[in-house]
């Protein structure tokens, strides 16, 4: 059965334009894939969770901030590996520059016996939308129109 994740898009308007705030994941594997790599926060929800409780939480995790005011509902998407992402809008202004990404363990490089850690996420920006959309992981795209949909019609 797939993994079931939940997540946050934080969204705020700068000179009238909608940006939205996006993580790049952090780890050897994703180093140096920019275009398509990036991602809304978003983690696995634990057993019996629920996906607000989980979109909270792991946005908390990945960016040390807890995300604050009423949560829009963005549906359901379907990643490329099968992941089912259920998904919130946020509206929120969020200073990088003080993101904290919680960690995990890897063996690097593989078979070494070396373990090195890693941040979950190491990097978040702001982003328009058509800058986003070239950011954003192919899957998480329609995030982006359903979130223009509420604000914008």
């Amino acid at each position: 059965m797939p993994a079931e994740s939940a997540g946050l898009l934080m969204h705020k308007r700068v000179d009238g334009r909608l940006h939205v705030l996006l993580v790049h994941p952090g780890g050897p594997f994703w180093q140096r894939k920019d275009l398509g790599a990036w991602s809304i926060p978003k983690g696995e929800l634990d057993p019996d969770e629920d996906a607000e409780a989980a979109a909270r939480r792991e946005f908390a995790e990945e960016l040390g901030v807890e995300p604050e005011g009423p949560l829009l509902p963005l549906g359901r998407i379907r990643q490329r590996g099968g992941k089912a992402v259920t998904a919130f809008a946020v509206a929120g202004d969020l200073d990088v520059g003080r993101m904290r990404s919680s960690t995990f363990e890897l063996e690097w490089p593989p078979k070494s016996g070396r373990i090195q850690i890693f941040p979950e996420v190491d990097r978040a920006e702001w982003f328009d939308l058509p800058t986003a959309r070239e950011k954003i992981l192919e899957g998480q795209r329609p995030l982006l129109d359903r979130l223009t949909e509420i604000l914008e019609g």
